[in-house]
């Protein structure tokens, strides 16, 4: 599989809540919303976000991404208010492997109500029948309660602790490995 033709024109995908599309530039006031809350940062490798011109920089990183027809994320879309809502998508793509990793983020006032799970359990399918990915895995620090519980109502499955796997923010953290597997 060729990254180019997954990527060259990233599909639209619907669930019963939520849209899932490219994002765009009229995107950045609530991107910037979600994205500037010191709690749906808290755990990642990025920083909140401290002015729009942090968010624009961001989504110029997305749009790069897009033109280069390469691994980049799907906008959460809330068919309700028709409002960004958070981000998920592969944020690595082993194609000799076959395996491929998500990330994703998600406004604070959409916690708890499986908008998350709902995302990634359809960004999973796409993996396994467009990307004819065989592993699918993900990773969240061990105190982030939250992201492990959408890996897991995801169908994933815990596999344990890598230590000191990352530097974030200047400090080595440990995180939870989950994966789900094609034949699962």
């Amino acid at each position: 599989m060729v990254i180019e033709e997954v990527y060259g024109n990233l599909p639209v995908l619907e669930t019963e809540r939520l849209i899932l599309r490219k994002l765009r530039p009229e995107d950045e006031d609530a991107v910037f919303e979600y994205c500037s809350d010191a709690e749906i940062s808290k755990y990642t490798v990025w920083s909140s976000h401290q002015s729009i011109e942090d968010t624009r920089g961001f989504l110029n990183f997305v749009f790069d991404k897009y033109q280069q027809n390469t691994v980049a994320p799907w906008g959460v879309e809330d068919k309700a208010s028709g409002r960004i809502i958070g981000t998920t998508g592969y944020i690595t793509w082993d194609t000799h492997n076959s395996k491929a990793e998500i990330g994703y983020a998600l406004a604070r006032t959409h916690w708890g109500k499986g908008y998350m799970s709902e995302a990634v359990k359809s960004v999973i399918d796409f993996g396994f029948d467009v990307m004819k990915l065989v592993r699918i895995e993900a990773r969240c620090h061990p105190n982030n309660t939250g992201s492990s519980r959408v890996m897991e109502k995801s169908g994933m499955t815990f596999e344990g602790i890598l230590r000191k796997h990352i530097l974030v923010k200047g400090v080595h953290e440990d995180v939870k490995m989950y994966s789900i597997l094609s034949e699962e």
